[in-house]
């Protein structure tokens, strides 16, 4: 369903880029839901926004989109109107801020209702409270009197995958959905991203820190590094056998309860000024296992098992 090639976008000046996604190629099928993990600044974010060709004007992108077959770099602005919203829907980090603190929840739903799905105003309330209720909101018509800082924070999240959910979209993109929430509530909203799949058929793509939240609900596992893919493949096949060693720094970094100690392993280094790469592995000065090839070239593409790729030269050394 969509299908992204060579997709590059560059910020800065020409003679000196500075590269936030580089040659990224991916796929998401229908039904299908994809965790993309990275550190801050692996490009997780932007390459989202270019989906939607939601991206400042000072972004220079190369590379090709396409949802359905259709090309989205050459829609028209009309034609990503109607994308944006109805096929495609984004929930953005912050629930507090991407709801508008002037407005009821019944204002906002409303309006998503008749501006996007058609809905008449004498079938307003209704359709408002049945959304609410898809999303297990307890008293949703007490909730749609109410502004979005009378509620708390699972609720509002509730709310939005309400909205973006309301017009049936093929394609959900959720930028660290469960941030910020307790883990308890972060299970309610993953159930959630669950049934909106099973019931609709929705493609899900999870923007994500917690890799506990990818091994839970995703079906394939995207990481992302200094803003290209270093490896993918089905969550059981990578968390089982990573072979990036990014990836598996990554997974080593998860806190492990000892007794009563908590071992947290770090990554030592710091993730690279992007105006700074060149064509060789972003990751070798933090590798343990680099060599000189990896700061002479950029590694091509491996492929092990089921649908699983990795980008390393060392790749066949460390398996």
């Amino acid at each position: 369903m969509l299908q992204i090639r060579n997709l590059t976008v560059a910020f800065g000046p020409a003679a000196r880029p500075v590269r936030a996604v580089s040659d990224v190629d991916l796929s998401i099928g229908a039904g299908e839901i994809v965790g993309i993990a990275g550190e801050s600044g692996s490009g997780k974010t932007t390459l989202c926004a270019a989906i939607v060709r939601n991206l400042p004007r000072t972004a220079r992108v190369s590379g090709d989109i396409r949802f359905d077959g259709r090309s989205i770099h050459a829609m028209s602005a009309s034609e990503l109107r109607q994308l944006r919203g109805r096929e495609v829907s984004m929930i953005l980090q912050n629930p507090m801020t991407s709801l508008d603190p002037l407005f009821t929840i019944g204002n906002q739903l409303g309006e998503v209702l008749a501006t996007r799905c058609g809905v008449s105003s004498t079938q307003l309330r209704e359709r408002e409270v049945e959304l609410l209720r898809s999303v297990h909101m307890t008293a949703p018509e007490e909730r749609l009197r109410q502004y979005p800082h009378e509620l708390s924070g699972g609720m509002r999240q509730r709310v939005l995958i309400a909205m973006a959910g309301s017009t049936a979209p093929k394609l959900l993109l959720a930028d660290e959905p469960t941030t910020a929430l307790d883990a308890t509530i972060q299970e309610e909203i993953l159930v959630l991203f669950r049934e909106l799949r099973d019931r609709r058929g929705t493609a899900i793509a999870i923007v994500t820190h917690d890799l506990g939240v990818i091994r839970r609900i995703c079906d394939r596992i995207v990481i992302m590094y200094a803003g290209r893919i270093v490896e993918e493949g089905p969550v059981a096949a990578v968390f089982g056998a990573p072979r990036h060693p990014y990836t598996r720094a990554l997974l080593a970094s998860v806190p492990v309860l000892d007794g009563d100690r908590v071992q947290l392993k770090s990554i030592p280094g710091q993730v690279p000024n992007l105006a700074d790469l060149g064509d060789f592995c972003a990751f070798a000065d933090r590798c343990p296992n680099a060599v000189d090839q990896c700061r002479a070239a950029a590694p091509k593409e491996s492929a092990f098992g089921d649908r699983q790729r990795v980008f390393c030269w060392r790749t066949d050394e460390l398996s």
